[in-house]
């Protein structure tokens, strides 16, 4: 498949159906997202959030026909280490199960790395389910390394949802 047909922009509200479908269309999103119709409010609100913040994208490809074909968010951090430096974490990747393997991925990663880099970023970070080996080699494949352990702590829902 020719990935040049391919192109990213910011996702539009229009596209939050598409996202969220992606985002379900692995063994571990079954589990966690509802891919429903309506889609629950929930998706709404945190897409309100995520445009309203300078520092948060979230960034589809799209094929020749406008489809969305894959998704990932990007936020910007400004920390205090590495001289008041900013970093890029990448989450949330998904590319249509029947692109995987095609190179899409790996276009909408250097295309996001870009992005980093004209922001000012010093670093790239995200994370990986350690039930996902294949995405682990993908993201090693494209230089990212196991530098450190990272860990996470889920927290009971509050009731009424967002803060």
């Amino acid at each position: 498949m020719n990935t040049a047909t391919f192109t990213f922009r910011r996702a539009l509200k229009g596209d939050l159906p598409a996202i969220v479908g992606l985002l379900a269309d692995d063994a571990l999103g079954a589990t966690r997202e509802s891919f429903e119709s309506p889609l629950p409010s929930a998706y709404d609100d945190a897409f309100v959030a995520i445009d309203c913040d300078p520092n948060n994208e979230l960034v589809v490809a799209v094929d020749a026909s406008n489809d969305v074909v894959g998704v990932l968010q990007m936020t910007f951090i400004p920390y205090l280490t590495y001289r008041g430096g900013w970093r890029a974490l990448i989450e949330g990747v998904r590319i249509a199960s029947t692109l995987r393997s095609s190179g899409l991925g790996r276009r909408l990663f250097e295309w996001a790395i870009q992005r980093a880099a004209d922001r000012h970023c010093h670093m790239v970070q995200l994370t990986s389910d350690k039930a996902r080996p294949d995405a682990i080699r993908f993201y090693e494949a494209l230089g990212f390394k196991a530098s450190h352990e990272g860990l996470k702590l889920h927290l009971p829902p509050k009731a009424g949802g967002a803060p």
